[in-house]
């Protein structure tokens, strides 16, 4: 499946992440909040979910970034 993937901060940043997902939370009509994974370097997925498809936000220290991965796209959400 085609994954669409958002760039949002340059940087692994904790604030920006947290602010991330509750963008989703509150501009998505109908999103589904999962589970929280946490890796052993810190880095972080929240696990989305919106009608069957899935939304990552990722705070991730291996590609030195904060950036979200959806099936569907999102902008039309953020308009």
């Amino acid at each position: 499946m085609h994954m669409y993937v958002y760039g949002i901060y340059p940087l692994p940043d904790e604030e920006i992440f947290n602010k991330q997902c509750l963008a989703l939370e509150k501009n998505i009509p109908g999103i589904v909040k999962g589970e929280l994974l946490v890796d052993v370097d810190g880095s972080k997925i929240q696990r989305y979910n919106l009608n069957g498809s899935k939304i990552l936000v990722l705070q991730d220290f291996y590609t030195n970034d904060v950036h979200v991965k959806s099936e569907i796209e999102l902008t039309k959400f953020f308009k």
